[in-house]
């Protein structure tokens, strides 16, 4: 954590304890020195050695249990007097005071955020509630812009500074609904661009977000802090994005739901980007229905993004929540399992679990039918694990996502830049040459950073590009976009061939080449928790895949599913973290 960071959560903490100690003071029940000693640090303040199982227990909130509370407990609890926001914040506060020195998931607080709940407090006051956010803190990961007085930057030392011309259109419909915006996330830098080897969730301002699942490990990312602080109830939600796997892939290892959105049904306006074809906002939460609230408040047709034009006539005139339901919408539901695409790729000590959870779904009713294979799974899914520059490495850059992506980049990173006020960063090749002259923090070269073993080979590829988009790169888009849409993932819902799909794909988002498909094609994805690896002690999930626009369909049977879980008891679905490793800080994290 920070020392800004410890300063803002200090100073703020202490406005209560400070008046206690006060109150001390003139009740004439303690000596002013006396007041300040800590008596009782365990459980809530330090971690105590010799109780290894129960290590970070969350304090009561103002009475009430806050630890995996959901928004609609939340509510309950506001609109009976139990709770306000302003408690609910300073709760959330406490426990990334508690916790956050350990996992690094939270980058900056927002300094107003108690201003922002005494006034949502003040309009429930009144009887006017904005809707289910009203009064409900996130945070945001450092790549999406905030209009106040807290940083952009990425996760870099570079646009430390920066002054950002509006809120980015996410954050704008969030905070129309309520929600208090209580700080930035920790990421990957730059969500992975920089550096193609590299400690995964690691920044030079952010340091490196941990899982608390075991700190030792790849937390995954790029959107690492986001949900790592919704799986340690820092947070009640978060926002990621995702270019390929930045929001699946660190849901599914720290056993929060986690939903990808269709490419253009969430603005990406005032998002640092990546690819335009590929990046999209997406969702953390620790239930389906929580998460399919923020998925409600933030998607729309924004004008500052014309890929959100593609959405009319697309989405559900009354928002999506109204798809969540229960295990019985399972009943006659057929999925498929994409075998020999995916789950052969996958550790078999998983797919043992995963198996027996495909098992509760179908003694609830549904059909899964295995071997629905994407049709070219043999050209385009690599053997060998998550691989964007595939093509290239099969022979063939005119097949590669990479080679789509390293030119967007640079152009889309210059657009970006062109907005920001307050920054002598302009392009490409000013950060390259920023990252060149702070090698000691940021790494600009090979073997300098041990959290970037690489430097900064992603950025020089794409600046070698100069942006041109050449033949090779409109061949590279088109072959991308069709073998991952009507000739892969369409093509493997369409197992019957007769103009009825299938109702999903069931696939293992612990193995990278399903999201990247699904990134590759644009398309939308859940994931639900599922259970736990016994040798890593990281969670895994169970991931759900559609076309285009296919939202409402999986949030009925991502919702389904989870119900399923809760209500059978299962071992596999979301359990809290084991906190394995928890005194470790090894740079690089191990790949496991």
């Amino acid at each position: 954590m920070s020392a800004f960071r410890i300063i803002v959560l200090v100073a703020v903490l202490q406005l209560a304890d400070g008046r206690m100690l006060q109150q001390r003071a003139v009740n004439g029940t303690d000596d002013l020195a006396m007041s300040q000693n800590l008596e009782t640090p365990f459980p809530y303040y330090f971690p105590e050695h010799s109780d290894t199982a129960n290590l970070f227990p969350m304090e009561i909130c103002n009475g009430i249990t806050l630890e995996e509370a959901t928004i609609d407990q939340l509510q309950d609890y506001m609109s009976n007097g139990k709770l306000t926001a302003s408690q609910l914040v300073m709760c959330y506060l406490q426990r990334q005071y508690q916790t956050d020195g350990y996992v690094d998931a939270v980058l900056q607080v927002n300094p107003d955020f108690m201003a922002i709940a005494a006034t949502l407090d003040a309009e429930r006051a009144t009887g006017s509630v904005r809707g289910p956010l009203h009064g409900i803190p996130f945070l945001v990961k450092d790549n999406i812009a905030s209009k106040d007085k807290m940083e952009t930057t990425a996760g870099s030392w570079a646009l430390l500074g920066s002054i950002v011309p509006r809120d980015a259109h996410v954050v704008s419909m969030l905070r129309e609904a309520g929600a208090i915006l209580m700080g930035k996330a920790t990421l990957s830098e730059w969500a992975d661009m920089r550096s193609n080897n590299y400690s995964e969730g690691y920044s030079a301002r952010g340091g490196q977000a941990r899982s608390a699942y075991n700190l030792t490990v790849n937390p995954g990312g790029s959107s690492s802090g986001s949900a790592i602080a919704v799986s340690v109830n820092q947070i009640m939600f978060a926002l990621g994005t995702e270019t390929d796997g930045s929001v699946i892939n660190p849901a599914e290892r720290n056993a929060v739901v986690g939903i990808k959105p269709t490419v253009g049904l969430t603005s990406r306006a005032g998002v640092i980007p990546e690819s335009t074809h590929q990046d999209t906002v997406g969702t953390f939460a620790r239930t389906v229905r929580d998460a399919v609230y923020v998925l409600d408040a933030i998607h729309g047709p924004d004008p500052r993004d014309n890929y959100t034009a593609s959405q009319i006539g697309r989405t559900p005139v009354d928002g999506y929540v109204q798809f969540v339901t229960d295990k019985s919408a399972l009943i006659g539901a057929v999925f498929g399992l994409p075998w020999q695409s995916f789950w052969a790729l996958n550790d078999p000590a998983q797919n043992e679990q995963l198996v027996a959870l495909i098992r509760l779904i179908e003694s609830a009713g549904a059909t899964v039918i295995n071997g629905t294979e994407l049709p070219n799974y043999q050209t385009i899914v690599s053997p060998n694990g998550w691989n964007w520059d595939y093509g290239t490495t099969r022979g063939y850059a005119n097949e590669s996502e990479y080679t789509v992506v390293k030119v967007d980049f640079y152009n889309n990173i210059a657009a970006y830049l062109s907005d920001l006020e307050n920054t002598n960063i302009k392009s490409l090749a000013d950060l390259v040459q920023y990252n060149i002259d702070n090698l000691g923090s940021e790494g600009g070269a090979p073997g300098i950073h041990p959290a970037f073993g690489s430097g900064q080979d992603g950025f020089l590829a794409s600046l070698s590009t100069g942006g041109i988009m050449n033949d090779t790169y409109w061949q590279a888009l088109e072959f991308c976009q069709r073998s991952t849409r009507e000739d892969g993932i369409d093509a493997a819902l369409n197992y019957f061939n007769n103009g009825t799909k299938l109702d999903a794909l069931l696939v293992p988002p612990d193995v990278g080449q399903t999201y990247q498909i699904a990134a590759q094609a644009g398309y939308p994805m859940i994931t639900v928790p599922a259970g736990v690896n016994e040798v890593s002690h990281m969670p895994f999930g169970l991931a759900l895949m559609h076309t285009a626009f296919s939202e409402a369909t999986l949030i009925k049977y991502a919702s389904a599913i989870e119900d399923l879980q809760f209500s059978s008891g299962t071992m596999q679905q979301r359990t809290l973290p084991s906190w394995s490793g928890y005194l470790d800080r090894n740079i690089p994290l191990i790949n496991a």
